[in-house]
């Protein structure tokens, strides 16, 4: 197969780690991965702030980027839901039909496409899941706690679970948002810091040494909280833990 890495515009600002930590962990795994390097932004940061028509050219550029691949994989579950949920604005031809289709959250490509079971890492630490609200409720990459009936299995904490030496801790409150939600974060301040502000106290309250998920949007926030109230928590994405091999510096 050919894999298109995608790569979000925060984390190549930001955490570059996260992508490398990405496509050595597909590499890892056997997979030819390549990188368009004219990718930009998928258009969700336009989209939540009420401009989604600007964004169709980024959603035209996308789709050029991306087409020609056998599967896009992306470290963040907001990215992939936007590409998936969002992309229906524009004229839906084969080639964006192929894109919305096969764009996937890394771990759900590892589990549900790869058909991965376990990862050959290590990471001996006490971990905090935090499942983000698109990979959870947009995704279904786990069964979030609002819903009845038969759930959906963690494709997240199947592959945490098998990284050796990991101890996931279990929250109080498991699947709550942690209060960032993109521009939410700038427009409804006080709110987006009580809500992470719970989150870290769930997390600490309960053992954590470090704190993953799925998006590093959510985990910047987190982040930030974390350093400016000096707590003895650490910020790592799934994809630096599945691509641990030793006992890493916290």
């Amino acid at each position: 197969m050919r894999i298109a890495l995608f790569i979000p515009c925060y984390i190549n600002q930001f955490y570059p780690q996260v992508g490398i930590a990405t496509l050595q962990l597909l590499e890892k795994l056997g997979q030819d991965v390549f990188y368009p390097h004219d990718q930009t932004c998928c258009g969700q940061p336009l989209a939540n702030s009420g401009f989604e028509g600007d964004a169709v050219r980024t959603y035209d550029l996308f789709v050029r980027n991306f087409q020609d691949y056998d599967y896009i994989v992306a470290p963040s579950g907001s990215c992939v839901y936007h590409v998936r949920h969002h992309f229906d604005i524009i004229p839906q031809s084969a080639e964006v039909s192929h894109v919305r289709e096969k764009t996937f959250e890394l771990c759900d490509f590892l589990v549900n496409i790869l058909k991965i079971d376990k990862i050959e890492a290590r990471f001996p630490h006490k971990v905090g899941l935090h499942q983000s609200c698109h990979g959870l409720r947009g995704l279904r990459l786990g069964q979030s706690s609002e819903l009845m009936g038969p759930g959906h299995a963690s494709v997240v904490r199947q592959l945490l679970a098998g990284v050796e030496g990991l101890e996931l801790v279990e929250l109080t409150r498991a699947d709550e948002c942690c209060g960032f939600g993109g521009t939410f974060a700038v427009a409804e301040e006080a709110v987006s810091v009580k809500m992470g502000t719970d989150r870290l106290s769930d997390h600490l309250k309960n053992g954590a040494e470090v704190i993953t998920a799925t998006d590093m949007s959510c985990l910047m926030h987190l982040e930030g909280l974390v350093r400016r109230r000096n707590l003895p928590l650490q910020i790592k994405h799934v994809a630096e833990i599945l691509n641990s091999k030793n006992k890493v510096s916290i």
